[in-house]
């Protein structure tokens, strides 16, 4: 699994709320969306930080110390903006004040969170 940079996370994610056939989230998994970078989003998982084999969780890890408080505001913006992925993370009983990072390969986004 490959880790983006924080810009190119950010500017994956900046999807506000464009019209989107899916889904960055829950409610319909099999439809598609379609963000500002061309990006199609099938399905989304989060991911607890711990749980994390150590190798990835280093590059996690690394990743977030080299993003700026206001990527990561920026990012948690368009996550609470973005209902789906906003519904994913509550029926995990998590909020996007928990998300670090995420990830998009292959139409999944994974949005990698730290709880405790």
């Amino acid at each position: 699994m490959r880790i983006v940079s924080a810009s190119v996370i950010i500017a994956a994610l900046s999807l506000g709320t464009p019209a989107f056939v899916q889904a960055q989230g829950a409610p319909s998994q099999s439809e598609a969306r379609t963000p500002q970078s061309g990006t199609v989003i099938r399905s989304i998982q989060v991911v607890d930080v711990k749980d994390l084999q150590p190798a990835v969780r280093s590059k996690v890890d690394e990743l977030v110390v080299h993003t700026s408080e206001e990527d990561v505001r920026s990012l948690r913006k368009s996550i609470d903006a973005t209902p789906e992925a906003a519904a994913v993370l509550k029926a995990k009983g998590l909020n996007s004040s928990q998300v670090v990072a995420i990830n998009i390969a292959d139409g999944v986004l994974t949005m990698f969170a730290k709880t405790a």
